[in-house]
């Protein structure tokens, strides 16, 4: 199959430093990242990687049959309870993580696991899901997710206690997946940001396999 020649221009557009990615995060990617236990900065590298959150900016633009993101949590912390209509798979870079699943948004989680660096869990479309950083630091988690279209419904799918108590917050998403900020959105994003930005400068500790 012939392929149209590459220039060393267009490949430089192909490189994404870490340095500078950790200046692209967004703290409040999702409706839930206001919410105690739930914080974490998130880095959209290829696509939208499920943003609710319009302000993302993918670091490579160019076309992909996957997308690709990044996340770093304080201990503690986590996405919520949730779930979306595709794959999505997790590559641990640092730190140690709980990862808990359910077939019920509002039943008990059925089974969990914990992963180290260098260890990767798969969690199929509709399985509802949370993780969080048991780690003592900040710890990073590198995404991969099939390709799908950004606010063409609802995604993530939120486990109902989780909206409720975004709503609280004055958090919501619309009916295509795009959050509505409350009033006092920036007020909350310069906080969060403000409790987080440490976490992602500090160096990495990697863990040899």
């Amino acid at each position: 199959m012939p392929h149209p020649l590459t220039t060393p221009e267009e490949m430089q557009k192909r490189v994404v430093r870490f340095t500078e990615l950790k200046e692209r995060g967004i703290p409040l990617m999702f409706i839930d990242s206001v919410l105690p236990r739930h914080y974490r900065m998130n880095f959209a590298v290829v696509g939208d990687t499920a943003a609710e959150n319009p302000d993302f900016q993918p670091s490579l633009t160019q076309p992909h049959k996957f997308q690709l993101g990044m996340l770093n949590a304080p201990p503690g912390n986590g996405p919520a309870y949730h779930t979306h209509d595709y794959i999505e798979a997790f590559f641990v870079l640092s730190g140690r993580w709980r990862f808990y699943w359910g077939n019920d948004a509002e039943n008990p989680p059925e089974g969990e696991t914990f992963l180290e660096p260098w260890d990767l869990i798969s969690l199929p479309p509709g399985l509802w899901r949370g993780f969080e950083n048991i780690s003592a630091e900040p710890a990073w988690l590198f995404a991969v997710l099939e390709p799908h279209e950004v606010f063409a419904g609802k995604d993530p799918y939120w486990a109902p206690q989780v909206t409720r108590q975004a709503a609280q917050y004055g958090f919501q998403a619309d009916e295509r997946g795009k959050m509505i900020k409350p009033a006092n959105y920036e007020e909350l994003r310069r906080r969060v940001a403000a409790e987080l930005q440490p976490g992602v400068q500090a160096p990495i500790r990697f863990s040899n396999p």
